[in-house]
């Protein structure tokens, strides 16, 4: 199936499998008023929104680059969330601008292994960078007061309507290919989306997103690894070597003292 059919389904599959979840589940930190849906609604448009960007920029960008150069530049949100983070008075310590450092140079390691030139591909890719890092800023800034779970469902329903208003004009859904690939569609929907996209609107209530943007830059790393254990790959020293060394920068931007204020 096309790539925007395919986002449209499981960010649904996703959205709708958290929907239980959210009568379940109650944070007793939060007001009844923030606890609400309505409290969450305009910050999920946002974040679904800016998902959907930086989803489709990666996407459409793969079909003029390679899966290496785009892990890479995608990576750059590891520099550019403190970059922003500054701008929102949210100033990383020394230790996650080292660790962005160094997260970026082993992404560099583990991703590109033929010559790097930039083409227009490479360019969407960069540019989906910008919308990764805003949408672990947009999370930060909302989570904290606002029911986690409800704001994943809304986001991940603007998210798939949206993939759903790009396909319809552009793509052919057949029941042949939603059969052949029934199997992913539910990993990536339940696990991916449900479960992974959820855990780090969670996780973010108790992470700055200097600090986030380095573990989930960690993504690449357990696909290096997960492909020698299933499909065979194997990592090279420059691979493991990029590997060991975003590692050491989230390590390192988590250990970090904090200087406290004066």
């Amino acid at each position: 199936m096309g790539a925007f059919t395919f986002n449209s389904l499981r960010f649904a599959l996703g959205g709708l499998s958290l929907i239980p979840l959210t009568f379940l589940f109650k944070s007793s930190s939060l007001t009844k008023e923030q606890a609400g849906w309505k409290a969450a609604l305009l910050p999920g448009l946002l974040a679904g929104v800016i998902l959907f960007i930086a989803a489709s920029l990666q996407q459409i960008g793969l079909n003029w680059t390679t899966a290496g150069k785009a892990a890479f530049l995608t990576g750059f949100y590891i520099l550019l969330v403190p970059v922003f983070g500054v701008f929102i008075k949210r100033h990383p310590t020394l230790g996650v601008w080292i660790g962005a450092v160094l997260g970026l140079v082993g992404l560099y390691f583990l991703s590109i292994t033929a010559e790097f030139t930039m083409g227009f591909g490479d360019g969407l890719q960069l540019i989906g960078a910008v919308f990764w890092a805003l949408h672990i800023l947009v999370i930060d800034r909302f989570v904290p007061n606002l029911d986690p779970l409800k704001l994943s469902v809304i986001q991940f329903g603007v998210c798939s309507l949206l993939s759903l208003g790009v396909a319809v004009p552009l793509e052919t859904f057949t029941w042949a290919g939603l059969q052949g690939g029934l199997v992913p569609l539910l990993y990536a929907g339940f696990g991916s989306v449900g479960i992974a996209y959820t855990l780090q609107v969670v996780g973010q209530r108790g992470v700055a997103p200097g600090p986030a943007a380095l573990i989930l830059s960690l993504e690449t790393v357990f696909a290096a690894f997960g492909g020698g254990l299933l499909l065979g790959e194997t990592l090279g020293p420059r691979e493991i070597l990029g590997c060991a060394l975003m590692l050491a920068g989230m390590v390192l931007a988590q250990v970090w003292p904090v200087r406290k204020p004066q």
